[in-house]
């Protein structure tokens, strides 16, 4: 594919924008579709929260290139935005003080993708006819017709839900008025929601931790406010990260002030606790674990679920892909994310070539090629898009070319299958899941580990 084509971009988060400024560059016409009315909707949604990358990481380099002729004002690289920052700082300004804003259609819902005349099992033919995608607006249907697509549409949209099993909990769509998804503005907008009351966190991240903090802190100024920590696994210890060895400061220091708060009790961990069944009673909402007669339930008055986010795929019905059965990425990624594998050190930059599908000229970028995996960094988004940018001009060369130097996390969770491999600064020690940690430290964490103490963070 030349230079001089038309690319549909899905979304108008980060990545998408990013995605538009490097077709841009390449003498494309990209095409961004955003389904809120205006650019980094999704990310509005979790403005209070702080995100662990500072500024450095977190703006494109195509992007910068067009803020910088508008005068736009470029934070301090070592500061740390918040959701609302990378919306005013930087999405704003480059969706309109740009030459992008003339290529954003917002208030815009893809609800299909395929190719013009072709349904999904017609084959002769197939690569060589344009895409058509159909969304909606205020004025009701549209098709757009383009020669490539970048789908960087995200996954905040579907949430997973606290089913165990990966299915709703039973009962829990008829109680969503006591259900919150991600990460809420408990110390801000919707302090009121959650201020005195019983209040349970389920999940195991960072979402889940960062939440967990903030109520805590809420629960300082509102008596009344108890808070449960609901993990379906067995070791609360695995969320801690790696402390002060994760370069990534600011998602170590979140982990050891949660170890802090579970040392002094000021939180009530459940841990093993695989949610089934959600019912709402004369006394709150009953959290069950298991069968009626045999399981564990507890009551709180409301169920913040933090269990991280899936693809949605649906719209992507009639295009051709290849996804890995377990996380619904593309296939290579799959080995370097897998969470049931590894966490550990960095992902290997991608592009192109990874992330191609059997639909010639289409891509799933940012958060949602990931699919189930938890471990995205913007900064990786970036270089995807770069990467699909210089494929679908021709240039191969520079398609194939990593301009990537990601940080490295420091710490390790590593499965039995890997445990002989060295990583984040030597093998794993006494077991499986024990702390990697530099040297110099390595020593002093493993022995507080095998005493319960908090060492590095490490399960």
């Amino acid at each position: 594919m030349s230079a001089g084509k038309t690319v549909a971009i899905v979304g108008a988060g980060p990545v998408g924008l990013a995605s538009a400024a490097h077709v841009m560059e390449r003498g494309m016409t990209p095409v961004v579709l955003e389904m809120g009315p205006e650019a980094g909707h999704a990310v509005r949604q979790w403005s209070h929260v702080r995100l662990f990358s500072p500024w450095e990481y977190n703006i494109d380099a195509a992007a910068r290139r067009l803020l910088e002729p508008t005068g736009w004002n470029s934070p301090d690289p070592q500061a740390y935005p918040t959701g609302g920052d990378l919306v005013e700082r930087y999405l704003r300004p480059l969706a309109s003080t740009t030459i992008l804003r003339e290529h954003i259609r917002t208030s815009a819902r893809v609800t299909g993708i395929s190719r013009v005349g072709f349904d999904k099992v017609k084959s002769k033919g197939r690569g060589d006819a344009a895409f058509e995608l159909r969304y909606r607006n205020g004025a009701g249907e549209e098709t757009l017709r383009t020669d490539a697509v970048i789908d960087a549409s995200g996954t905040w949209w579907a949430p997973n839900p606290a089913g165990a099993n990966g299915l709703p909990a039973i009962g829990e769509r008829d109680v969503s008025a006591r259900v919150a998804h991600g990460m809420p503005d408990v110390l801000g907008m919707q302090r009121e929601r959650y201020a005195s009351r019983r209040v349970a966190v389920l999940g195991a991240g960072h979402s889940a931790v960062g939440t967990l903090i903030d109520l805590v802190t809420l629960a300082q100024s509102a008596p009344g406010t108890e808070v449960v920590w609901l993990i379906r696994g067995d070791d609360p210890a695995k969320s801690f990260g790696g402390g002060a060895n994760d370069k990534l400061e600011a998602r170590g220091a979140l982990g050891s002030m949660l170890a802090e708060l579970v040392q002094r009790g000021s939180l009530r961990v459940e841990p093993g606790f695989r949610a089934t069944h959600l019912t709402v009673t004369e006394d709150g909402l009953r959290v069950g674990a298991g069968s009626a007669c045999c399981g564990r339930s507890l009551m709180v008055d409301e169920l913040i679920v933090a269990t991280g986010f899936r693809p949605d795929l649906g719209f992507l019905s009639e295009l051709r892909l290849s996804l890995d059965p377990a996380l619904d990425c593309p296939p290579a990624l799959a080995p370097l994310i897998d969470p049931n594998e590894h966490s550990c050190g960095t992902v290997r930059p991608h592009g192109a070539l990874e992330l191609a599908q059997p639909e010639p000229g289409f891509y799933i970028a940012g958060m949602k090629s990931y699919g189930r995996a938890p471990t995205f960094l913007m900064l990786t988004g970036y270089e995807q898009v770069r990467s699909i940018a210089a494929e679908l001009a021709g240039d191969i060369e520079a398609a194939r070319r990593v301009e990537l130097v990601l940080p490295e996390t420091g710490v390790c969770n590593v499965s039995a299958s890997v445990k002989d491999g060295g990583c984040c600064g030597g093998p794993a020690r006494t077991d499986a899941s024990a702390c990697c940690a530099a040297d110099e430290t390595a020593s002093a964490d493993e022995t507080a580990r095998q005493s319960s103490a908090s060492g590095c963070g490490c399960s």
